[in-house]
């Protein structure tokens, strides 16, 4: 049987204020496979994005086990954590998180610089040119459109060459049009690449452009459900290098 890239095992996350303790996840547990894209959904406070960043090993649960790739993470230290999400993550965000003063090419050099890379150059602008920012690569953020901008951040999260993107409401500063670019893009990369992408949506017409929905509420994982006739850009649409934001 196939190992599961993602394999979360009855994970609770309690935040402690003061002497107050608040249970963001109460005992979460699944798994993702290789190459699998999957939306996770739930309404505000479902423990949507606290789930995302264990998965991310930018938190670690209170309890209950996390193996990413077979090896349990969720007791790591800082440093082993850091190293993981360098070599095996790619993070893309609502927000873009974009450096105002830098290039394109400037802001997805970033995790090479941070990892020691030296001459990625090349491997940059591959990244920029594969979510078609090819003839952008020399604009600064201010220069380009939200979806461009949103590109940008996705050549970021590929240049390091990850088995895995997480994504945490990557649509959600854009609009409709924008936003089928950005799906269409995180479907040639799972579908060409093989990269595995988790996606948190509170958008339900997001959500069906995956293969599967995770859902969420009051800290639990309430349903797990394959999307039905999922919408498939790859077969609507041009290319990303073909598509003007």
């Amino acid at each position: 049987m196939e190992q599961p890239v993602i394999d979360v095992r009855d994970v609770v996350k309690i935040y402690r204020m003061g002497s107050v303790e608040v249970p963001a996840l109460r005992g979460v547990s699944l798994q993702i496979f290789p190459g699998e894209l999957v939306a996770i959904m739930g309404p505000s406070g479902s423990g949507k994005s606290t789930l995302m960043n264990i998965l991310g090993c930018l938190d670690r649960p209170t309890s209950g086990t996390y193996y990413l790739d077979g090896q349990e993470v969720s007791r790591l230290d800082d440093n082993a954590l850091a190293h993981i999400r360098n070599k095996k993550i790619g993070f893309v965000f609502q927000t873009f998180n974009l450096l105002p003063r830098l290039s394109a090419l400037a802001n997805v050099e970033l995790p090479l610089i941070y990892a020691g890379v030296t001459n990625g150059r090349e491997r940059c602008i591959a990244a920029l040119e594969l979510v078609g920012l090819g003839d952008r690569i020399h604009h600064r953020p201010n220069e380009l459109s939200g979806g461009q901008q949103q590109r940008v951040a996705i050549a970021r999260a590929l240049v390091n060459d990850p088995s895995i993107i997480l994504a945490d409401e990557p649509t959600g500063n854009l609009d409709s049009k924008a936003g089928r670019e950005i799906m269409r893009i995180f479907q040639q990369l799972n579908a060409e690449r093989g990269i595995t992408i988790v996606i948190v949506t509170h958008d339900a017409d997001i959500a069906r452009h995956t293969r599967r929905i995770l859902r969420m509420q009051d800290g639990l994982m309430v349903a797990d459900e394959p999307v039905e006739n999922p919408r498939w850009l790859l077969e609507e649409e041009p290319a990303p290098a073909a598509v003007s934001s």
